[in-house]
């Protein structure tokens, strides 16, 4: 865990800040560090906490978050803690309907990710004390509201939970559109699956003789082949992972030739395969 801290943190055009306003639970805090570390944030400001950075439940929810507890900044307002910031987003999960709809007028957090991608300067993301949510005249204060698609039978989520939720989709926003290119967001779950031309030729090559060494009518192989072949290719695979199911088809395909009694697998017994044109 420590190497991977190494990394750089993402880069964006824009500079968040979470804003927690009366946290009154030192786990929600702990909890909340975690989840913004994870998404690769760590500006944190407290305006009016009734818990420490300190307490330890709070360093023990966070684990290796602990550093965003160690630098973030408490104030005596929210116009203190946002001075800096070019947008304001409050968030709520209060959705109340008739005349007080004019006042909420929300967006979703994939459309807050959206919005602020090309932003450039500090953006301040507000959340609530637990239980009570931002007042009326702090959501007066913000720009735009954000709120989670919950279920209405029970919309209001955890502090925490609310605060993953954002910044994932924000994070998310980013994986999109720099992945492998961002130094803090290396490319190891590739976004694009799929396999180059040779590859796929390849792969089919390795299953029609894997199908041709089972027993059977021809009907039957040729229907085993087709199927494999389509169920492999219906879930994408990445090169990486065709490489290795083509190993294991023909270790498999040899290994049937052999309990047969077929030599061609003492005399085409090879480690890879080549497309039939290239040989």
């Amino acid at each position: 865990m420590g190497d991977r801290q190494r990394l750089p943190l993402p880069t964006r055009s824009y500079e968040l800040h979470v804003i927690l306003i009366g946290s009154s639970h030192p786990g929600n805090l702990g909890a909340v560090c975690r989840s913004m570390l994870n998404y690769g944030f760590t500006s944190l400001r407290l305006v009016n906490p009734t818990c420490s950075p300190d307490d330890i439940e709070a360093r023990n929810r966070a684990k290796h978050a602990g550093r965003i507890l160690d630098t973030c900044t408490v104030h005596d307002s929210l116009e203190e803690a946002t001075e800096d910031c070019a947008v304001c987003i409050g968030t709520s999960g209060k959705r109340e309907i008739g005349s007080k709809t004019n006042f909420r007028h929300f967006t979703y957090p994939w459309e807050m990710a959206e919005r602020i991608e090309s932003l450039d300067g500090s953006v301040a993301l507000i959340f609530g004390e637990e239980g009570k949510g931002l007042s009326t005249e702090d959501l007066a204060k913000c720009d735009f509201l954000v709120t989670l698609p919950t279920w209405e039978g029970y919309p209001i989520a955890n502090l925490s939970h609310a605060v993953n939720a954002c910044v994932y989709e924000l994070h998310r926003q980013t994986v999109l559109a720099s992945q492998g290119r961002n130094p803090g967001i290396p490319n190891i779950v590739p976004l694009e699956r799929s396999i180059n031309s040779t590859l796929r030729k390849i792969l089919q090559q390795g299953i029609n003789e894997f199908g041709q060494a089972l027993p059977g009518n021809e009907e039957r192989r040729n229907s085993f082949s087709d199927n494999l072949h389509r169920s492999i290719m219906r879930s994408m695979p990445t090169e990486d992972e065709a490489t290795r199911m083509i190993g294991g088809i023909l270790d498999a395909t040899t290994a049937l030739q052999y309990v047969a009694g077929d030599e061609t697998w003492r005399r085409h017994r090879r480690r890879k395969i080549s497309p039939l044109e290239e040989e």
